[in-house]
């Protein structure tokens, strides 16, 4: 697998090699081909979701100091959710080197924005380990800064499941609760099934890789049903 041309478009050169092709390795591909000596990429993944967190943090903290807790909180929500960084992988093409399953490989739907997303956070966590914090911060601030200020410039930015609070306090002064309705697959591939409920009320159902995921698609299905 030959990532090179990979590399000049993002502008790193890996000294590993072997690390950037994990980071683009998803565990089906592993479990259908148990004869190479590759990994997948699950533990990057989990180290560039904590590098990424700090590096949008620590600039939204030093570019806007205006900002509350709750206001940086909702930004970077807004800016390293599944949505988003599925988006910019595929700007980088990414979806053009991903190891997968041929079972995985068929499926272009809502799991594979999913797969894109973490890809995006495995190649977060093998730069931090090849290049370090400041090229990996580079990287981060090419790709995701500009939608930060983007979102700022348009007067701000609220993800579904506060908007829906929000709306739901102001027009029936009920706070909504979330259930969740059912959870299945393998502990490393779940989904999960979540209802928003206006007291008694299942207002909508959502569904996602993880609950926050899940809870914020109810939510945007809520406000649709409620029109608000």
């Amino acid at each position: 697998m030959d990532l090179s041309t990979f590399e000049k478009k993002i502008n790193v050169t890996f000294e590993d090699k072997e690390l950037l092709k994990q980071a683009f390795t998803h565990r089906s591909y592993i479990n259908e081909n148990r004869g190479i000596s590759s990994d997948h990429n699950e533990r990057l993944e989990f180290l560039g979701d904590a590098v990424l967190e700090l590096i949008v943090t620590d600039y939204l903290f030093k570019t806007y100091p205006k900002f509350n807790e709750g206001e940086m909180t909702a930004y970077r929500s807004g800016l390293v959710n599944a949505n988003t960084l599925s988006d910019v992988a595929k700007k980088l093409e990414m979806n053009e080197y991903l190891l997968l399953s041929r079972g995985e490989a068929k499926d272009t739907g809502r799991a594979r924005q999913y797969i894109l997303a973490n890809t995006f956070e495995a190649l977060v966590g093998a730069m931090f380990i090849d290049q370090g914090y400041e090229k990996t911060r580079e990287f981060v601030a090419r790709n995701l800064f500009d939608l930060i200020d983007e979102m700022t410039k348009k007067g701000g930015w609220i993800d579904s499941k506060s908007l829906f609070q929000e709306r739901a306090q102001e027009v029936v002064g009920i706070t909504p609760s979330y259930t969740l309705i059912k959870e299945a697959g393998p502990d490393h591939d779940k989904s999960f099934t979540v209802g928003v409920y206006l007291n008694r009320e299942l207002v909508a159902t959502g569904d996602g890789r993880s609950k926050q995921d899940a809870e914020q698609e109810a939510a945007k299905k809520g406000l649709e049903v409620k029109a608000w």
